[in-house]
């Protein structure tokens, strides 16, 4: 397999690795358009791709607003023109992309149709990959004319701050694409993790096991969500609690993947009532300004 041409990274160490010279995202909400951010850093041109004119302008506003905060930090994008980002309704745009990113939200069905519409347009040494958080890889490569180059790229929410991306291989993903995502991920300053298909993965199957018995501590009575998530904090040293970090990723999120894990692996991952009732309403977390906390702003 050959790979399209790549851009210097301004991510990490210079020289040491590169990103595809342009790349394209499918979906413009907070995951997609942090996904965009870290691109457009690393020396990309990005590609975000919407369903309509509305939510295309809405995804370019949150990269811009990204990218200011970045500037602020001293930190902006090497040799910006009027085509480094774009925002379009279009797939069309993914025909000159070496990596397109589906980050639709985490259902099957939006996934598999993002994933057609992908390979509707790319070429075919481009790599696809999917965002998914707990959806299985090999599942979602029946939509792809050519596994070998498909993948799983799990950011972690905000992207901004976070360190990690998991690099999940399915049955049939080609060993260099792997090498190459895992290069793209360093070039844009992360640290990557390669993990074999599998329910939840690495990160999110120990993370939504810890984030569920927190909720039912809670449910029970045991403490409140201040000190459940401090006895972590302080006491196992997690730079964040349970809750809050639930809070944070969306506890609609949250409900999704400990759903698909259910199905997986039965009654462990099933959950809490609590975490249901608060979905049903539309306590979603900081998106929407309270979870199991309060948010000053939503």
């Amino acid at each position: 397999m050959t790979f399209p041409d790549t851009a210097p990274s301004h991510a990490g160490t210079p020289g040491t690795a590169s990103v595809p010279a342009v790349v394209g995202v499918l979906g413009g909400g907070r995951m997609g358009a942090g996904i965009a951010h870290a691109f457009l850093l690393a020396g990309a041109r990005v590609h975000v791709v919407e369903r309509d004119v509305r939510a295309a302008a809405q995804a370019r506003e949150r990269v811009e607003a990204a990218l200011a905060r970045s500037a602020e930090r001293g930190v902006q994008i090497p040799d910006a023109d009027a085509d480094t980002l774009t925002t379009r309704t279009d797939t069309d745009a993914f025909i000159e992309a070496g990596l397109v990113i589906e980050a639709v939200p985490e259902d099957r069905a939006l996934k598999l149709d993002a994933l057609a519409r992908i390979e509707g347009a790319v070429r075919d040494d481009a790599v696809v990959a999917s965002n998914t958080s707990s959806i299985s890889i090999d599942a979602l490569a029946g939509a792809i004319r050519r596994p070998q180059r498909f993948l799983g790229l799990h950011f972690f929410n905000p992207v901004p701050a976070s360190a990690l991306v998991e690099v999940v291989t399915g049955a049939d993903t080609a060993p260099e694409v792997v090498t190459r995502a895992t290069r793209w991920v360093e070039a844009i300053g992360k640290a990557a993790v390669v993990v074999r298909d599998a329910p939840g993965f690495a990160s999110s199957r120990l993370g939504v096991a810890l984030g569920l018995e927190a909720i039912r501590m809670l449910e029970e009575g045991v403490a409140s969500a201040q000190d459940i998530d401090m006895a972590m904090e302080r006491g196992y040293r997690h730079p964040m609690g349970p809750l809050r970090t639930t809070d944070i990723v969306g506890l609609d999120v949250r409900l999704g993947i400990a759903e698909e894990l259910e199905r997986a692996f039965g009654a462990r991952f099933t959950p809490p009532a609590l975490l249901r009732d608060l979905v049903a309403q539309g306590h979603l977390g900081r998106k929407t300004g309270r979870g199991f906390y309060e948010w000053s702003e939503s």
